[in-house]
Formats: C-alpha cells, sequence, structure tokens
C-alpha cells in the first residue's frame, strides 16, 4: 500500500537513536524528506544521517526540547529549508532506570522529566502548529499530523516511575484537546498518540537484561515477545499517512503484545530464554 509520504515533510523529535532513529528509517524508506532532531547525541545523529543513502533528503536540527524558544527555532529552520512541515512527531523522552518511590523522588529529577516528556512535546506542537498556521494547509488535501510517542507508563501507570507515568499521561489530554484545534489551521488535520510498551531501544535495555525481568514483561501480555522500535515506527508511519489513516484522530494506539496492566500467563508458563533467544536472532 502507498503511503502517501513521499515528499512529506517529516519533522522527528529524539531522533538520535532508539525508537526515533526507527522513524527516521521507515519514513525515508517511504520517500519521505525528513527533518530530525537531536540534542544530547548531536554529534551522532549528524554523522549517521551523512552515511544514509537518502542523506540528501535530510536534515538535522539540534535544540533542547525543554526550552521553547530552540524548539520554535529548530522548526522554523526545518520549514525554511523544506519549505513547510506537515507531519510533526513529538518522540523526544527520558526515563531515569532507577526506581524511586514517590516520597523518594526529588524535585531536580521530576522537573527534568516532566520538561523533556511533557512540556518538550508540548513546545514541539506549538511549534508545529505555529509552523502550519504560517503556510497553511497543503492543496492536495493531505492533511497535516501530529503525533505524541506516549508509553503504557501513561495508561497503566509504573511502579516507582511516578514521574515518568505522569509526563506520558498528560499527552493524552494534550492530543484530545489539539485534534479540536488543529482543524482550525488545516480541516484534515489529525492528532493522534502512539503507546509503546516494553521496547528493546537502549534506553530500556539495562532493565530488561535484569534477571527476571522479561519474565515479568510478558506476564502481562497475551502476545509473548519484546517489541522492537521498528513495530513502533511503523505504526507512527501509519498513523501519519494520508491514505492509511485519514478519517483517525483523537486515538491512542497501543502497541505492546495487548499489554492489559495485569498479569495472564503464570511464572512457569512464561519462556524467558526462548524470548530472549527469538530476539536475539531478530535483532541480528
Amino acid at each position: 500500500m502507498d503511503l502517501k509520504l513521499a515528499g512529506k515533510v517529516v519533522w522527528i523529535t529524539g531522533a538520535s537513536g532508539g525508537i526515533g532513529r526507527a522513524m527516521a528509517e521507515v519514513f525515508a524508506a517511504e520517500g519521505a524528506l525528513v527533518a530530525l532532531h537531536g540534542h544530547r547525541q548531536w554529534e551522532q545523529l549528524v554523522e549517521w544521517v551523512a552515511g544514509q543513502e537518502w542523506s540528501e533528503r535530510a536534515l538535522a536540527v539540534r535544540a533542547d526540547v525543554t526550552s521553547a524558544d530552540e524548539v520554535d527555532a529548530a522548526a522554523r529552520e526545518v520549514s525554511e529549508h523544506f519549505g513547510r512541515i506537515d507531519v510533526a512527531v513529538a518522540n523526544a523522552g527520558i526515563w531515569p532506570p532507577e526506581e524511586r518511590n514517590l516520597w523518594e523522588l526529588s524535585e531536580t529529577r521530576v522537573r527534568e522529566v516532566l520538561d523533556v516528556n511533557l512540556f518538550g512535546a508540548f513546545w514541539t506542537a506549538r511549534a508545529f502548529l505555529q509552523c502550519l498556521a504560517r503556510t497553511g494547509p497543503r492543496d492536495d488535501g493531505h492533511g497535516a499530523s501530529l503525533i505524541f510517542t506516549g508509553s503504557t507508563a501513561g495508561h497503566f501507570g509504573e511502579r516507582g516511575h511516578a514521574d515518568y507515568a505522569a509526563s506520558k499521561a498528560g499527552l493524552r489530554g494534550l492530543m484530545l484537546t489539539l485534534k479540536n484545534e488543529i482543524v482550525l489551521l488545516d480541516r484534515y488535520g489529525r492528532v493522534n498518540v502512539v503507546e509503546p510498551g516494553w521496547t528493546v531501544t537502549e534506553m530500556a535495555r539495562r532493565s530488561i537484561q535484569e534477571e527476571g525481568a522479561v519474565e515479568r514483561v510478558v506476564q502481562t501480555m497475551p502476545v509473548r515477545q519484546l517489541g522492537h522500535a521498528r513495530d513502533i515506527a511503523r505504526t507512527t508511519a501509519v498513523l501519519a499517512s494520508p491514505a492509511a489513516s485519514r478519517h483517525t484522530s483523537g486515538q491512542v494506539i497501543t502497541v505492546a503484545g495487548g499489554m492489559e496492566g495485569r498479569v495472564l500467563w503464570d511464572a512457569d508458563e512464561v519462556d524467558g530464554e526462548q524470548v530472549r533467544r527469538r530476539l536475539a536472532a531478530e535483532m541480528d
């Protein structure tokens, strides 16, 4: 199926690695013009983009997503370079691996997580909509698309990570509001959330490798496997598509193997070693 993403300008924040990098690859494979944002791993992002066969269709932009001014400047750079922005994916995020109960959380950590995950998405969305207000909608009727990368932590909660869960839960309220605002700028504009569960990325690898972690995670899913970054990226591309998802807005699409937030399998029914072997084979 042609997703009608060829030639569309797609701005992805947090594209230096993990899910963001997979998104860059998927959108580029569809023929999109990709604007890839980085910050802490800026040099690695620039080097990686330069080595891609689609590098002539790519632009790397740098910004601290906690700074509204820097995000605005990055969006303007993308819009001036490509002429407009058709799709924005607010993907940048952090997840402190250390488990801390709320009464043990420092103000510094809480503010950092909320600043990056929630306010960073807020500023990204605002900058994108400001660009859309300047350029107007596309002439071909392919509506603009704004997608937030959420988390099952914002749906089910996550013990020891109240800061992260709250930051991701906030994206739902933001999305439900913006789906009604984007149409004031583009009558066919859409806003959605992609909600990953446990996904194998560098950010989560340390926790997944802990003894018994795979078994605990898989116990909550009917599909007994771990997700890959490309699983999230492909779902995001489908949601961004004016062909596949032209009438889909205000939705949260969970990509987590059917996770329900409760134990579905007894411990002796989960073959963690088999999951790890399959994962290793798929990652080769």
